[in-house]
Parts: C-alpha cells; sequence; structure tokens
C-alpha cells in the first residue's frame, strides 16, 4: 500500500467511525442481538419490489430529473397537504434526495458557511454537527435535559446573535424519541420572527409518533414559510437501505438547496422512484405505521417489565431510553460494549449524542424488529 505524500489539513479532525457502525460491528463479532442500529429486520411489502422490478422491465433505468421523477413530487405533496393542510408545489418546492442524510447535509450547506452559526439540540444526531463544520459553520448547543428531553426556549433565545444562520430541529427526536407539540412551534415561530434564520427540520420518524399528530413544522405557516422539511421513505417503508428520502420547503428556499443537490448527487435512482409514486397510492401504509410500531414498542418494554432498566417514555422514532444506573456503575459507552459482549445485546451510549460526552447512564434500543428478535433479547435481559 502506498504511503502518501499529502500533508492533510483536515476539516473533521475529532471525527471518527460512527457509534452505528461500531456498534454493529461489535455485535456481529460477538454474535449479539443488534438493538444498536435503527434499521428493521424484517422485509417491506412485497408489492413495492414487484413495482421497481417492473419499472426496470419497462425501461425506466435512465436519469431520473435532478428534482426527482414528476409523479413521485406529486405524491409527496398530496400526501403532506393531506396530513399537515399545507400546499407545496410539486415543480418548485420538493426534491428527492439520496436519503435524508443528503438532504440534511445539503440544505447546511446551502445556507450556512465561514463565520454563521447553526443551533442544535443536543443530544444531537449525529451527522448534524460534521455538515455544518465541514462548510465551515459552527454548532451552537441548546440541551434537551434527562429525563423528558424538551427544548428550554429561553436557553435558545439567549443562543440566538447575529451569526445564527438555522436551527435544526428534529421531531420525533433521535436518539431520545421526544416530540415537540404545538407550543413548542409557536416558541420557535416566535423566536425566528422578523429574523434570516432558516429552520431546517428533521421529521424522517414523522409517521411513528405515539401521542397525537405529528407536529410538523409544515402545520405552522409562520414556520413553514422559512423551513425546509426533511423525510425518509427508508424509516417509513422499511427499506433504509435504499437511502431515498425528500425535501420540501419554499420555493426560494428550495431554489437555492437545489443549486447544491444537483452538483453533488444530482438525480436519485429512477426505477425505486417510480415504485415508491405507485406504492405511496395506498395511504394505510403510513397511516397505519404509528399502530405498528406501538405494538412493537409496547411489545419490548414488556419483554424488559421486572428488570432493573428504567425504561423512559418513549413518544416517538422506533428507539427506547433506558437508564441502567441500578445495574452498573460504567459509564455508558463502557455499559453498552459489556451489555453486547457479555449479556449479547447491543445498544448506543446516549452520551456519544452529546459534544461533551455527558453521560446520565442512559441506553438507546431499537424495537424495528421482529417479536422474535425482541422477545430473545428480552430473555437475555431478564438474565442480568
Amino acid at each position: 500500500m502506498p504511503q502518501s505524500p499529502v500533508a492533510i489539513d483536515s476539516k473533521l479532525p475529532w471525527v471518527g467511525t460512527t457509534i452505528f457502525t461500531v456498534m454493529s460491528k461489535l455485535a456481529a463479532e460477538c454474535g449479539a442481538i443488534n438493538l444498536s442500529q435503527g434499521f428493521p429486520d424484517f422485509q417491506a411489502d412485497r408489492s413495492l419490489f414487484d413495482a421497481v422490478h417492473q419499472a426496470m422491465l419497462d425501461g425506466r433505468n435512465q436519469y431520473a430529473p435532478m428534482t426527482g421523477l414528476p409523479e413521485l413530487r406529486q405524491a409527496i405533496a398530496a400526501k403532506v397537504q393531506a396530513l399537515y393542510g399545507t400546499v407545496y408545489d410539486a415543480e418548485s418546492e420538493i426534491t428527492v434526495t439520496a436519503g435524508a442524510t443528503q438532504a440534511l447535509f445539503t440544505a447546511i450547506a446551502a445556507f450556512a458557511g465561514p463565520g454563521d452559526e447553526v443551533i442544535v439540540f443536543a443530544p444531537v444526531y449525529d451527522s448534524y454537527v460534521p455538515a455544518i463544520e465541514t462548510v465551515g459553520a459552527k454548532a451552537v448547543y441548546a440541551n434537551l435535559c434527562y429525563p423528558d428531553y424538551k427544548p428550554d426556549w429561553n436557553e435558545v433565545r439567549a443562543l440566538i446573535t447575529p451569526r445564527t444562520r438555522m436551527i435544526i430541529v428534529n421531531t420525533p427526536h433521535n436518539p431520545t424519541g421526544s416530540l415537540l407539540d404545538a407550543a413548542d412551534l409557536e416558541a420557535l415561530a416566535e423566536l425566528t420572527r422578523d429574523t434570516n434564520i432558516v429552520v431546517l427540520g428533521d421529521e424522517v420518524y414523522e409517521h411513528i409518533c405515539f401521542e397525537g399528530e405529528h407536529q410538523s413544522l409544515a402545520r405552522h405557516p409562520e414556520l413553514a414559510a422559512r423551513s425546509l422539511i426533511v423525510s425518509s421513505f427508508g424509516k417509513t417503508y422499511h427499506i433504509t437501505g435504499w437511502k431515498i428520502g425528500y425535501c420540501y420547503g419554499a420555493a426560494a428556499l428550495m431554489a437555492e438547496f437545489r443549486k447544491v443537490h444537483q452538483f453533488n448527487v444530482f438525480t436519485v435512482h429512477a426505477p425505486s422512484q417510480v415504485g415508491l409514486a405507485a406504492f405511496m397510492a395506498d395511504h394505510s401504509r403510513h397511516l397505519q405505521l404509528a399502530e405498528f410500531y406501538r405494538q412493537k414498542r409496547d411489545f419490548f418494554r414488556q419483554q424488559l417489565a421486572g428488570t432493573k432498566f428504567e425504561l423512559l417514555p418513549s413518544r416517538g422514532t422506533y428507539f427506547q431510553l433506558a437508564r441502567y444506573d441500578a445495574i452498573s456503575d460504567l459509564p455508558d459507552t463502557e455499559f453498552a460494549q459489556w451489555l453486547t459482549r457479555e449479556v449479547g445485546v447491543a445498544v448506543i451510549p446516549v452520551s456519544v449524542f452529546y459534544p461533551d460526552g455527558w453521560d446520565d447512564k442512559v441506553v438507546r434500543f431499537c424495537f424495528a424488529k421482529q417479536e422474535s428478535t425482541l422477545a430473545a433479547a428480552g430473555e437475555k435481559l431478564r438474565g442480568i
């Protein structure tokens, strides 16, 4: 292997391999049940695969339009209007992306740059800050505190400066499973009123909300006008490996988003877009998703009943947080490794989502699994 003579000035010197990759690799090495990385261990509906296959046979194998196939963008617009009551133009306000992570990076790159500040909420999903720093901006942290992980809008107000260019909100929230409510949206609207702040909404778990209706930024007219909103077909249809998502927002914001999108991705796998557009015609597939995952959440919580884990509320997403201080004094990263190696269940330590590694002795389980998988994990965890 050649040795590079290049002196590298890394843009992200502090970034290593993501915790999701680390824990999934450890789970595979140990033969542990992997409840760490957030992906289902069950298949999507066969009809989706058939629709994509048919699109390939029909010759839909060349570049799709940069913004996404018209029929898919129209289906997205119809769904958003039906759910949230806001009309988005399929031609100018919706873009199909190579997953939600690409959409989030593109939105950050389109609006933040050197000298800008972007407010994020810790525990913060791990892709936001590297994207912010890659474009030369600075992440500014507000706190979501154990055990309810609700935002303190007075804290956010104090963090806003003339350099604040963007605020990123994630609801339902990964990793905590907390939700923003209507009062939170009103507070965010008041804070950003008469500013040039762009709000970026990570709403990939929009259909997995267990307590009332999902409070999308699209529901709030004032916020909708300054927001880019990201969602994910992977989370909705159990196809995380396809890496297809979408972003929507006001035309002026979307025009800037597309300037970046067209030169870092340009377009997304065409046959999959055809299949997804057809698959979306059955609205029950997203309308019934919350109940589908509610049953899995409740089943998993029953598996842990009687253990020494303290289960926190899971109001949305397919994640369950649990405090383990009655089991061990280990830091959460060491506890997660011990649990994987010695008990045979892999989890994610929540401290990795904090910039300072703040540790409440809380770990994250993913319950997007077959009941047999959750039952097997429960048997191991009850033995602690």
